[in-house]
């Protein structure tokens, strides 16, 4: 945008709020497509993709009982793909979208690997470790602080939990 002098001016902050959830609603859908590809493995429907200047550099879904691993949460997978993408466990521009509030291992894992920003749909009010239970990701005791931004798309991500859950009963 520019102004009548011919300087570039920001947009107002209610359109940059716009354009980023915009934004965040547009890389959620990823997630969410993770998500259902745990569905399909008979996973708890869970996705998870990191961007890293606009580009998804690790995606993951809960894979635990197929891989028959505790640690194969969709954060962690998508981690250790866009870990291996940059050849470094640093992420240190690079923002997370998760459908469900992630667990304490996970939120841990995204402070350990210094993750700038995660987005998140819906809350976990049970074992969730962002908000719900916990403040791993902005306790200032820890050497990293994540901003965290939640809510993105969360009705759908809700739902998809609770849909997969009662189809199991």
């Amino acid at each position: 945008m520019q102004s009548s002098e011919g300087k570039t001016k920001r947009p107002p902050k209610s359109s940059r709020v716009l354009l980023e959830n915009l934004n965040d609603e547009f890389w959620m859908n990823f997630a969410l497509a993770e998500a259902q590809q745990a569905v399909a493995a008979n996973e708890v429907p869970i996705g998870a993709v990191i961007v890293l200047d606009n580009r998804i550099i690790g995606s993951g879904y809960n894979q635990p009982i197929s891989k028959c691993d505790p640690t194969a949460h969709a954060e962690i997978v998508a981690l250790r793909e866009a870990a291996r993408h940059v050849a470094n466990y640093r992420l240190t521009d690079a923002t997370m979208y998760v459908t469900i509030e992630p667990c304490a291992m996970c939120a841990g894992a995204l402070v350990n690997a210094r993750i700038k920003r995660l987005v998140y749909g819906a809350s976990e009010p049970r074992q969730g470790a962002v908000n719900s239970i916990f403040q791993i990701c902005t306790n200032s005791s820890l050497n990293h602080q994540i901003e965290i931004t939640a809510g993105i798309k969360e009705a759908e991500c809700k739902t998809f939990m609770q849909a997969f859950f009662k189809a199991r009963r």
